[in-house]
């Protein structure tokens, strides 16, 4: 859906009446309205230039930025990567804290910010000094005299015999997440071979990726075969102490995935909010149209229901409704933002189908508890009806925790899926 609406981008919206993209700018309190513009590219570069001729010092989604990289980390491996800038964020006025470490990492951050532990992501305010957090360091690099070429060649032959048990027909990316027929995914050694060989045949070690994903991280992932020298890797450091530092305005960076962290003086934290608020940023015209998989018509009574395919004239009408809508709400939320209205005010326009992002933290148990609620399986002693949106969640939240702890979620499907 996000490719097929018109895309506000730093001042630039649809006009529908007049049928053209409109530029405008809102700076000090004044709205600059810069004219219809026939192509999008046209008013976007209105608005560049005007901004470039009246630069303000409040503007925090620079192009230039926007180019930049931050330092990230895969969270399997905890070995360094680059990881692009997607957008700086004011998020309000937030009380601080100043943590520092044993090494002499000194972070300031809101309470409610994730900071990487070796247990997983935890907010600032939960941490105590004695706990550990994730920084950068280094490793020695792993040798390639350690894996010769005829083990290189079996361990390849190996990972390809479990490529049709391992990658379902239809199956996700688990580096973009994106679904992809298994002609176009590959098995990955999530833990690359030259940093573990004991986990070189181990199938709890494998993953799909996508032919793209999985090229790009071989291709990073030569240099560690290089005999001698370092790498850069996250390592737990202990926390010494926690206070209190004041109220400040506060900025989220947005970074790239698949891994949304950065390192931040010294210490690897999550790359942003916890749930997007559309009282602090501007929110983005990302909608759901339901894809031609959704089941679209009811039947039965209430209680004793089920949901049929929808013909193809009810998807399209379902999809040419909901774009319709979803446009002309967006052109009123943008409207009301041009005439100065805040953001929490105009946001009350736009739709529930309007997707939003978070991060939240569970244990095993917890997430056992809302799987065996968000998801229809046979196996379920206790069956469950959860509405299609939310059970896809569920099942992209049950495939990462499969690869996490695949024998406590055996555990769960064997005893019907019942939290302990």
């Amino acid at each position: 859906m996000e490719d097929r609406l018109p895309v506000s981008t730093g001042g630039v919206t649809w006009h529908a009446k007049a049928g053209k993209w409109r530029a405008q700018v809102r700076q000090r309190g004044e709205n600059h309205h810069l004219g219809l513009y026939t192509a999008r590219e046209d008013a976007e570069r209105a608005v560049e230039n005007f901004r470039e001729e009246n630069p303000s010092t409040r503007l925090r989604k620079l192009d230039s930025v926007r180019h930049n990289h931050v330092r990230c980390y895969d969270e399997r491996t905890l070995i360094a990567q680059r990881a692009q800038i997607l957008d700086v964020m004011e998020s309000g006025v937030k009380q601080l804290l100043k943590l520092t470490t044993a090494s002499g990492k000194v972070l300031r951050c809101s309470k409610d910010h994730a900071v990487f532990t070796p247990d997983g992501w935890r907010k600032a305010g939960e941490l105590q000094a004695g706990d550990q957090v994730m920084v950068g360091g280094t490793a020695p690099r792993p040798s390639e005299a350690l894996v010769p070429p005829s083990l290189r060649r079996g361990i390849g032959v190996w990972t390809s015999m479990q490529r049709k048990r391992l990658i379902k027909e239809q199956d996700v990316c688990y580096l973009c997440s994106h679904m992809f027929p298994r002609d176009e995914l590959e098995l990955d050694h999530v833990v690359p071979v030259a940093m573990d060989l004991l986990k070189a045949l181990d199938e709890r070690n494998l993953a799909p990726a996508c032919k793209n994903c999985h090229d790009m991280k071989s291709a990073a992932e030569q240099g560690m075969g290089k005999r001698g020298g370092k790498i850069a890797v996250a390592k737990p450091d202990v926390v010494l102490s926690i206070e209190d530092d004041g109220e400040e305005m506060t900025y989220d960076l947005s970074v790239a995935g698949p891994w949304h962290n950065f390192l931040a003086d010294g210490v690897v934290v999550h790359n942003s909010y916890n749930e997007e608020s559309g009282r602090y940023r501007e929110l983005q015209p990302v909608f759901y149209v339901p894809g031609e998989e959704r089941k679209l018509v009811q039947q039965g009574r209430p209680g004793k229901y089920e949901f049929v395919a929808g013909t193809p004239e009810q998807h399209k009408t379902v999809g040419a409704a909901m774009e319709e809508s979803y446009r002309r709400s967006y052109e009123a939320y943008q409207e009301m933002l041009a005439a100065g209205v805040a953001r929490e005010v105009a946001r009350a326009v736009l739709p529930v189908g309007l997707f939003s992002s978070m991060y939240a933290t569970c244990n095993a148990r917890s997430l056992m508890h809302f799987l065996s609620l968000r998801t229809k399986d046979e196996r379920a002693k206790v069956p469950s009806f959860p509405q299609r949106e939310i059970e896809m969640v569920a099942e992209r939240m049950e495939q990462q925790w499969a690869e996490l702890m695949p024998l406590t979620h055996a555990a769960f499907n064997a005893h019907g899926r019942v939290a302990p």
